[in-house]
């Protein structure tokens, strides 16, 4: 009877495992990786006594999610282990956590008919059924050639600070890693601030986070079309929706930064600078606030203005591209919404972008991530007022609404900026980010496929009845 019921048991948790989607495997792998790299971080060989399992399990969270949120000191609180380990967790979320659980799913599943590998293929923001082996395969060799010259050039003309050619060798990979990945941990507790005028670094770790957030598929595309890129329109419509979006959004980040903090506050983080170490500065700010979440400037509600923050949490909102290693609604998710915007103004009925049609089906999954973000971010924000966590543990200070919001978007959008809120709230507060956390790098359609399934399309008509707009 025993033996009959544990043969049973098997069978049913092996029919399960072959029925999971790859949202659910996403999922599901996430959560394994959270909770083992929780109990590896917390372990002695990785870190000191004051990292216990609730912050190993933060700074776990942060990592594999490539936030960059922290309540540690990483070269203070960690070993040269942990710091090994947390880098290569951020690595692993960082190169795709679809990516690798998709790749993994393959072993455990068995199986690779077309539905799946169409499945597959969404999960990578892959167009069409190709094989998930190259795709990976080219991820990982371009991440490896971008971040060796990365790191090369932090240690040669970075660096050179650090005076220990082992610690500069350290500090230089690890923040190439950091950037490339979109996750904003430095190894210092002042983040890059001492690197603030360092020409250098500011220009590798921002060509870090800018390459590693356009995505895979426009590196590539650049890449397979890198001798005929005076004529952009053998690029894909994507490539370019990406470039130009990008571009226009680390300058209306730079320019708004500069007009908003330049007539701001007297003794703001940015006034005491000239033109050009405002430029340098704002045009650093912009590019990190997006996707990444380093800074080379102290930041906080003293210090930053209203108009300034409320700016950085549009950003934030925003993040990165299809496929990148950044967060948020999508380069392109903003790039159609505008379009479709300015088709209603016209009057057309189509979206029209480029002289090409977007499918209906696109732009309504536009709107749906939209929409869907914006709710999460509101309900993020509310739970973070209720009971304990509207009061800084520490010394007993009532945060603001726009504090709040700005560290819930940081979360949810994975940039990791932070207004020196988040050690300071209770472990509710700390556990609502992390929530935020997760949800924002698997994205939050993902999450409810794999919550609720996928419903089939019914062939069944209805009748259509016009709305007043």
């Amino acid at each position: 009877m025993d033996k009959t019921f544990i043969t049973n048991s098997v069978a049913a948790l092996q029919h399960r495992r072959e029925r999971l989607t790859v949202p659910q495997f996403t999922v599901l792998t996430g959560l394994l990786v959270i909770i083992v790299g929780t109990f590896l971080l917390s372990s002695p060989l990785c870190s000191s006594d004051s990292v216990g399992l609730w912050e190993a399990l933060f700074t776990v969270t942060s990592a594999i999610t490539v936030t960059g949120l922290s309540i540690i000191v990483v070269d203070q609180d960690l070993t040269i282990l942990g710091q090994i380990v947390l880098s290569g967790l951020i690595l692993v979320g960082g190169l795709g956590l679809m990516a690798i659980t998709t790749f993994l799913q393959g072993f455990v599943q068995g199986r690779s008919g077309l539905r799946q590998r169409l499945d597959k293929g969404r999960a990578l923001d892959e167009f069409g059924v190709g094989g998930i082996g190259p795709t990976f395969q080219g991820i990982l060799i371009c991440a490896a050639w971008v971040m060796g010259i990365g790191a090369a050039v932090l240690y040669f003309f970075g660096f050179t600070d650090i005076e220990n050619p082992a610690k500069r060798a350290w500090a230089s990979i690890f923040h190439v890693i950091s950037a490339y990945n979109n996750a904003g941990f430095g190894l210092w507790a002042k983040n890059l601030e001492n690197y603030r005028d360092n020409i250098v670094v500011n220009a590798v770790i921002a060509s870090m986070i800018v390459i590693g957030g356009i995505g895979w598929w426009v590196t590539n595309d650049l890449w397979a079309n890198r001798k005929r890129l005076k004529n952009l329109k053998r690029l894909s419509l994507h490539t370019r929706l990406v470039l130009r979006t990008t571009v226009g959004l680390i300058a209306l980040g730079c320019l708004g930064l500069i007009f908003t903090e330049h007539f701001g506050l007297e003794a703001g983080a940015i006034t005491q600078f000239n033109l050009l170490q405002k430029f340098q500065i704002s045009l650093f700010q912009s590019i990190s606030t997006r996707t990444a979440g380093f800074n080379t400037i102290p930041l906080s509600a003293e210090s930053i203005t209203d108009a300034g923050l409320l700016l950085m949490i549009v950003l934030m909102f925003i993040g990165a591209s299809p496929g990148g290693t950044g967060g948020g609604i999508k380069t392109t998710t903003f790039a159609i919404l505008m379009g479709a915007t300015r088709s209603t103004l016209q009057g057309r009925q189509n979206v029209l972008m480029h002289r090409r049609m977007i499918p209906d089906r696109t732009v309504l999954r536009a709107v749906g991530v939209t929409i869907a973000s914006l709710l999460f971010v509101v309900l993020m924000a509310l739970s973070l007022g209720i009971g304990p966590t509207a009061i800084g543990l520490s010394n007993h200070q009532n945060y603001s609404f726009l504090e709040k919001l700005f560290t819930c978007v940081s979360a949810f959008g994975t940039v990791g900026l932070d207004l020196g809120v988040t050690a300071n709230l209770s472990r509710w507060g700390q556990l609502v980010l992390m929530v935020g956390m997760f949800v924002g790098r698997i994205g939050i359609l993902l999450l409810l496929s794999a919550i609720y399934g996928s419903t089939a399309e019914t062939r069944v008509g209805y009748p259509k009845e016009d709305l007043y707009v």
